[in-house]
C-alpha cells in the first residue's frame, strides 16, 4: 500500500461545490508513477520502491540510466524518486501507481521546494514592521540593533537578518482533497502548496482518527 507519491504542480484555480461554495484549489498531476526498482531489507537494508514519472525520449537519457530503465520495460522518464513502503514485494516492476490511490475527503501533507525570492530584507523576509517614516528618521527598512556591546562581543546565531529567501523544502500539512479524476490522473487540493508551477512535489496520505 502506497501512502505517498510524487506529482507535478499544474497551477491553481477555483473549485465550486454543489451547494454553491467555492474554494481556491491547487491542481496536481499525479504520475502515473512506474515502478523501476524494488529495494528490500535483505539486500539494501530498507524497504522502498524506485519510481519514474514524466516520460522522456530514449535519446535524452544517458547510457547507465537507459540500462536501469530497460529492466522495467523499456520506458524512460525525466524524474526518478524513491517511495518508502512496508513490503516492496507487493509491487511488480513496470506497475503503474495512479491518482486512484486517493479519494475525495482524504487528508494529505504536501512537501515541495518553495519559490526562490533572491536576496530579501528583513521586512519582506521576516515581516519586520520597519522604522518610523517621519521626524527625521533615516532608518525606514533597516533591521536595527543586532547585538550587545563588549558582552558578548558578537552576534548570536539565528538572528533574523537580510539574506536568501525561499528555495527551501517546505511541508504544508493537513490539506483536503476536494476532487479526484483518475481518468486524467489529476487531483484538486484545497488551498495552496509550496513550489512554482510545474515543480515536483510529494504528497503523503495521513490517517485521520
Amino acid at each position: 500500500m502506497v501512502k505517498n507519491i510524487y506529482c507535478k504542480k499544474l497551477g491553481m484555480t477555483r473549485y465550486f461545490l454543489e451547494e454553491g461554495k467555492s474554494f481556491p484549489v491547487t491542481i496536481l498531476k499525479v504520475g502515473p508513477c512506474v515502478v523501476i526498482q524494488k529495494k528490500t531489507k535483505e539486500r539494501d537494508g530498507y524497504e522502498a520502491i524506485q519510481v519514474g514519472f514524466e516520460p522522456q525520449k530514449e535519446q535524452r537519457i544517458n547510457k547507465p540510466l537507459q540500462g536501469h530503465y530497460k529492466a522495467a520495460g523499456d520506458r524512460f522518464f525525466k524524474n526518478l524518486r524513491e517511495i518508502k513502503v512496508e513490503n516492496a514485494d507487493e509491487f511488480e516492476l513496470g506497475q503503474e501507481i495512479k491518482a486512484d490511490i486517493f479519494s475525495i475527503g482524504d487528508m494529505v501533507h504536501v512537501t515541495g521546494l518553495s519559490k526562490g525570492r533572491g536576496f530579501a530584507g528583513v521586512m519582506k523576509r521576516w515581516n519586520f514592521s520597519g522604522g518610523r517614516k517621519t521626524h527625521g528618521s533615516r532608518a525606514h527598512r533597516v533591521p536595527g540593533s543586532i547585538g550587545a556591546s563588549a558582552t558578548p562581543g558578537r552576534v548570536y546565531k539565528g538572528r533574523k537578518m537580510p539574506g536568501h529567501m525561499g528555495n527551501k523544502q517546505v511541508t504544508t500539512k493537513n490539506l483536503k482533497i476536494l476532487d479526484v479524476r483518475p481518468e486524467m490522473d489529476i487531483i484538486a487540493l484545497k488551498g495552496a502548496v509550496p513550489g512554482s508551477r510545474n515543480s515536483i512535489i510529494e504528497i503523503s496520505k495521513i490517517e485521520v482518527n
